[in-house]
């Protein structure tokens, strides 16, 4: 994509605050990434990324997961509601739901996610306070395409910040959300350009598979 092609259309899933998710709506309206962003939905009706979607004029959802029967029934009114926007990447901010098998191949290649740990280290929850206490030297955040496997897809960049003495999960984490505001962007931006995809379980940038992409912050 060109910058004068229409911006990518997107779809933000959150669970929370959405810190991320205002990222994303900021970096589109400085035109750091040629997107926009056409819905947020939220599984939680506490969740403030409401409020965030509200503020920018974006159209905002919450669709309970507690009031459906099963995950699957669940899923396919997100799907439902996800494919009437007809986004071309699907974004999980914060979106705190496992997803089945089936969800997930129906957005295969144009689903991402942004995990806290540098992966395949540290999968699941908690992964702040399990940095400190497996003694890790260094923390960050991964960026990746997802799949069937819980926090298991090719991993599109990372960023690390090093883990200090004294650090508790709440400090570490505030250190790795200020690079999660940076590296989210950036990969969306590479999508939206044309420059990311996903072919044969590898995320290649500019054609080329990516082993790793990881940007240091002391």
């Amino acid at each position: 994509m060109t910058a004068t092609s229409s911006p990518l259309p997107l779809v933000v899933l959150i669970s929370g605050s959405g810190s991320n998710l205002q990222a994303i709506i900021d970096a589109c309206a400085k035109r750091e990434i040629n997107a926009e962003v056409r819905a947020v939905v939220s599984n939680r009706p506490d969740a403030y990324g409401l409020e965030r979607a509200h503020a920018a004029g974006i159209p905002a959802h919450l669709l309970d997961h507690r009031n459906f029967q099963d995950r699957r029934s669940f899923e396919m009114e997100l799907e439902r509601l996800i494919d009437s926007y007809t986004p071309r990447l699907v974004v999980l901010a914060g979106f705190m739901r496992i997803l089945t098998a089936e969800f997930v191949n129906h957005y295969v290649g144009r689903l991402i996610n942004i995990h806290p740990s540098l992966l395949p280290n540290f999968q699941g929850l908690n992964t702040h306070q399990r940095a400190i206490d497996a003694g890790a030297s260094e923390h960050g955040v991964s960026v990746h395409f997802v799949t069937p496997e819980l926090d298991g897809g090719p991993v599109i960049i990372r960023a690390a910040v090093p883990v200090l003495a004294g650090d508790s999960a709440q400090t570490l984490a505030q250190r790795v959300l200020s690079l999660e505001h940076i590296i989210y962007p950036k990969a969306i931006s590479w999508f939206a350009d044309g420059r990311l995809r996903l072919k044969d379980s590898q995320a290649l940038l500019d054609n080329q598979p990516i082993a790793q992409l990881e940007k240091r912050f002391a």
